[in-house]
């Protein structure tokens, strides 16, 4: 027969079985741009099973209100938790958001498409200076290093113009069409 656990001894458990999702979503959600703290928050928060509060989250996570609140705005802006509304809820709640595709589209539209611009006005300056020093150079050493400059900077534009329309594959959509979300059913009976 199996041994008997109090409630308190399986909630223990719990939580040490949704650790190792926590710890991975911490240690890489830097690739959002955003610290491990809030990863950890995430984390809590996408296990909950019913929106939370900052003072929920400060003592699910045993962070300050204040660390709380930074890692709820890092979160927000990265579209990976929602505010949501209760009736007869004072605090604000939050909740993760649940289309996990559009929150990474979101944030991968918007720091590629960010990092394309600058990337394209550092081509423009760089072409229109070396194209100034091509004209105005006296040594065919220098007009030869020039010229291999400008031919990699052509590179870079194509790859930045590729990448455009990657970002834009995004943003119509139409990178659904490409490879679909895998959404899958659960099964009725739980398993």
């Amino acid at each position: 027969m199996p041994e008997t656990r109090g409630f308190e001894e399986e909630e223990a458990l719990l939580e040490e079985a949704r650790e190792p999702f926590i710890t991975e979503i911490a240690k890489n959600i830097h690739l959002y741009n955003i610290t491990s703290s809030a990863g950890r928050v995430y984390g809590n928060v996408f296990f909950s099973t019913s929106p939370m509060t900052l003072d929920d989250m400060s003592e699910s996570v045993g962070m300050s209100k204040t660390s709380m609140s930074t890692c709820i705005r890092q979160l927000s802006e990265a579209h990976m938790v929602e505010r949501v509304w209760e009736k007869g809820v004072r605090k604000d709640l939050y909740k993760t958001e649940d289309d996990w595709y559009k929150s990474f589209t979101e944030v991968f539209i918007d720091r590629w498409r960010h990092a394309v611009i600058s990337n394209r006005e550092a081509i423009a300056a760089t072409k229109k200076r070396l194209e100034d020093l091509r004209n105005d150079a006296h040594y065919s050493e220098t007009i030869k290093k020039v010229e291999h400059d400008l031919e990699k900077l052509r590179d870079a534009e194509e790859f930045y113009s590729w990448l455009n329309d990657v970002i834009t594959l995004f943003e119509t959509g139409a990178i659904h069409d490409i490879v679909p979300a895998k959404k899958e059913k659960p099964n009725k009976s739980g398993s």
